[in-house]
């Protein structure tokens, strides 16, 4: 090598990710879609300004009266009542996410703010009343699957990283190989793939069930949220989440 030459560092290996539903979960739910993006180079350290102003117009909306927050007696929310009691769970102690963060700000009157890409996810989820969650992909291993809960998953919760809470049985569960991602579908996230301010790389998934939310209102969420989170970040994917066969996504990680 030249003097003149300067070592370039190597590129990061290619990383594939695989998303997957369960034949048996696509059979039972049929009315449930997912679709969801691939995030690269995100900036999640810094303020997003356009994220904060629509929080900051949502609650002022509410508090006011001119934005109504659907509770759990109406379509928005009830169909994921019905989807948890499904499978066994209570939906009243083991609550959806999307009925977990309304509540939070009907009662409060204000959003936590957490780093600016959750936040975006929450005004995206109060926006179109759909449940919308990141992981962090530096954290994965195989992929995403949508599953029953088997007898030797391990599940770390938000918060607790030093915690084992294996999910029950029957339970219907987001997971990374035996790591579960999420537990009761979509109440809670695990500590192991949570997104932090350091996060670099993501996938974020929306999710709804028709009638209450249609593939039209889906998609428009989806749009929304990658409009809103491409101004902080070098790359963003929009995929499907296909029930009936795994895909594929070809990444290499942010350096």
């Amino acid at each position: 090598m030249n003097q003149s030459e300067t070592a370039q560092p190597a590129a990061p290996a290619e990383r594939r990710l695989t998303v997957a539903m369960s034949p048996r979960i696509a059979a039972r739910y049929p009315q449930c879609r997912t679709v969801f993006l691939l995030v690269q180079g995100i900036k999640n350290g810094e303020t997003w300004p356009a994220t904060e102003e629509g929080l900051a117009a949502l609650e002022a909306d509410v508090a006011e009266g001119r934005r109504h927050i659907p509770d759990e007696t109406e379509p928005a929310i009830s169909v994921w009542h019905d989807l948890l009691r499904s499978f066994g769970t209570n939906p009243r102690r083991a609550r959806p996410s999307i009925d977990a963060l309304g509540r939070r700000l009907r009662k409060s009157g204000r959003l936590p703010r957490v780093s600016s890409l959750v936040d975006t996810c929450n005004l995206v989820s109060l926006t179109h009343m759909l449940p919308t969650g990141g992981f962090d992909l530096a954290a994965f291993r195989t992929g995403i699957e949508l599953r029953h809960a088997e007898p030797d998953d391990v599940y770390v919760p938000l918060g607790e990283p030093d915690k084992n809470e294996p999910p029950l049985d029957g339970e219907v569960v987001y997971a990374d190989g035996r790591q579960v991602m999420t537990r009761h579908w979509n109440h809670r996230d695990s500590d192991v793939t949570k997104v932090t301010a350091a996060t670099r790389d993501a996938v974020l998934l929306l999710e709804g069930i028709t009638p209450a939310i249609t593939a039209e209102t889906l998609l428009r969420a989806r749009q929304d949220l990658a409009d809103l989170v491409a101004p902080h970040a070098e790359s963003v994917t929009l995929h499907e989440f296909d029930p009936a066969a795994p895909s594929e996504i070809v990444w290499r990680p942010t350096s």
